[in-house]
């Protein structure tokens, strides 16, 4: 007779047989036992103990993107739980495989006043209903000897596509519990293409054949899928421009010729001009929303369009669902096999440099633009370091100008946008990868999650993180004084010498305040070079424009607007650009 274990030891076992190496969180009362199981797997299984559980959220998801495999994050039942979902919506909305482990009172409790009580009994709110929403498969894990098959159930949920996180809410007297191990029956295999997707396949073949010019703009999906090849190979059978949405920068490569720009609200105007001159748009791992699209529904009317994705485009079109790498190989045998080059187009060129939407704000120090920065960390970037960007101008300006390192990830959580991802993301693509990665925020997301700096120091995690202050949430100054005619006090803060606070903290960490892009350039070269973190800052301006279409004059292709009076009403037709179009975004 087989003894008995532990389940929490089954679960860290198999978690461990699939590959897991690291697994994210925040300990407590109602997860030690997990833990504690996961100390027992010999060290196949680390745990990374972050300093808030959306952070620990974003480590595992941001792991997930580097590598491709499912991240894991483990969490304590109340406020723990709860701090989850901001994270888990981020990697639902980006379709991320994450799956979240989550500790729950015991279940003899339940309903009986239990301290973080979440059973949905005697008035308290049940935990499966918040996360059932950020999530592709949430379930209670109320019988221990179900445990096994959930988790499989879970795993191939967070995995199929559309990706995304899977949950599972464990009360603390079932992973105490003791089960007889067995191995759980395995998932089917995926069933071949549907007979529709395969007419659709022919569907979008034929179309492609019979187009002179051909606009691809290609997704986070393709980085998902591990496409990147099949990407490159159909694009160069059909004599394609290819263009990527903000949050795939990376998946085709920004020196090829081929290469457009960035599509939607970051994006270049290249892009608007090779959509006007296309016979079709082929959508690639990607489903366009706004934030890639903006800008862009005039030429889409006018241009068929396929969408190669898991799920159907938010714009009128042939869809042809299923598997991305699949879907591209087949289109690709189709064509002629000899490549063909892409007419000629003008290429990535950026936006002229911005203004300014009022006088500059620097608190008498220097300032250096984004532009300038941007130039600094391009010639400081190692080709294999994965590029984590963070929200605000400081992100619009970095999406825009910085070309994506020819191998490693280039990052932006677009799917909720919420500031301080990159903090946790890219501390878990480094200790996942090893890569050096770079972590480019302001100093807003900085207040907000930047704490985890004290988490890459723990771990040695090789991250160079890099604060462009502006001492404001510069994107909403900017609105404010653009649409509403005045910056509001609140978005604009006293000076804070991070750099200083940082070097105070935590003894031993290379810190450098840089004056200018040349001394931030030599800090970033200097970072390369060490095994650890390292934290640089630079002063940038509040009031600088940043490249982000609802702030610039269509009428002058990238111009900022010119700002309302203070205090005036904006008449019917001095609505903002993102108010008058589709863009509603920023």
């Amino acid at each position: 007779m087989t003894a008995k274990i532990r389940l929490v030891d089954h679960l860290a076992g198999e978690l461990a047989a699939q590959g897991v190496r690291q697994v994210f969180g925040v300990g407590g009362a109602n997860i030690e036992d997990l833990y504690d199981a996961f100390l027992g797997t010999g060290g196949l299984i680390r745990t990374v103990v972050a300093k808030h559980e959306f952070a620990a959220a974003t480590m595992a998801d941001g792991q997930a993107r580097a590598t491709g495999r499912i991240g894991v994050v483990a969490v304590t039942s109340g406020g723990g739980a709860v701090n989850l979902v901001p994270g888990l919506a981020e990697a639902h909305a980006s379709r991320v495989p994450v799956l979240a482990l989550v500790g729950q009172p015991p279940t003899t409790s339940r309903g009986r006043g239990a301290f973080q009580d979440a059973s949905g009994r005697a008035g308290f709110f049940d935990m499966r209903e918040l996360f059932a929403p950020v999530s592709r498969f949430c379930a209670w894990a109320d019988d221990p000897d179900a445990v096994p098959e959930l988790l499989q159930q879970a795993l191939a949920a967070a995995q199929r596509a559309p990706r995304g996180p899977a949950v599972l809410l464990l009360p603390k007297d079932v992973q105490q519990a003791l089960i007889e191990p067995r191995r759980p029956t395995p998932p089917a295999s995926a069933a071949p293409p549907a007979p529709t997707v395969r007419a659709a396949r022919h569907r979008a073949a034929d179309l492609l054949r019979g187009a002179e010019t051909v606009l691809v703009i290609a997704g986070e999906g393709v980085a998902a899928a591990d496409a990147r090849t099949e990407l490159a190979e159909l694009a160069g059978r059909l004599g394609a421009w290819v263009a990527v949405t903000p949050d795939a920068k990376d998946v085709f490569r920004n020196d090829d010729p081929r290469f457009a720009g960035v599509a939607g609200v970051m994006g270049h105007q290249n892009v608007v001009d090779c959509l006007r001159r296309a016979d079709v748009c082929l959508l690639v791992g990607t489903r366009l929303p706004d934030v890639a699209r903006a800008g862009l529904d005039g030429a889409l009317a006018g241009t068929p369009v396929i969408c190669v994705d898991p799920e159907p485009p938010f714009v009128p079109g042939i869809a042809v669902p299923g598997d991305v790498r699949a879907a591209l190989r087949e289109l690709a045998e189709r064509l002629p096999v000899r490549p063909r080059p892409a007419p000629h187009h003008a290429g990535p060129v950026p936006r002229p440099a911005p203004g300014h939407t009022g006088p500059a704000l620097h608190h008498g120090r220097g300032v250096t633009s984004y532009r300038a920065a941007v130039a600094a960390v391009e010639a400081a970037l190692p080709p294999e370091a994965h590029v984590f960007v963070d929200a605000g101008n400081a992100g619009a300006s970095v999406i825009h100008l910085l070309p994506a390192p020819p191998a490693g990830r280039f990052v932006v959580a677009v799917g909720m946008g919420g500031m301080g991802y990159t903090f946790g993301a890219g501390i878990g693509a480094a200790l996942a990868t090893g890569q050096r990665t770079y972590v480019i925020a302001g100093d807003g997301s900085f207040f907000m999650h930047g704490m985890e700096v004290h988490t890459a120091v723990e771990y040695q995690a090789p991250v160079t993180f890099v604060i462009l202050n502006n001492n404001g949430h510069a994107m909403c100054a900017t609105r404010e004084q653009l649409f509403l005619g005045a910056r509001h006090p609140s978005s604009l803060f006293r000076p804070a010498d991070l750099a200083a606070g940082v070097a105070a903290m935590f003894p031993g960490l290379a810190v450098t305040r840089a004056e200018d892009g040349a001394r931030l350039r030599r800090a970033l070269l200097s970072a390369n070079t060490r095994g650890g973190p390292a934290f640089v800052t630079l002063d940038v301006d509040p009031a600088e424009t940043p490249p982000f279409l609802p702030f610039l004059n269509p009428a002058t292709t990238g111009t900022p607007l010119t700002p309302i009076p203070a205090g005036a009403v904006p008449a019917q037709h001095e609505e903002t650009a993102d108010e008058l179009g589709p863009v509603h975004v920023g």
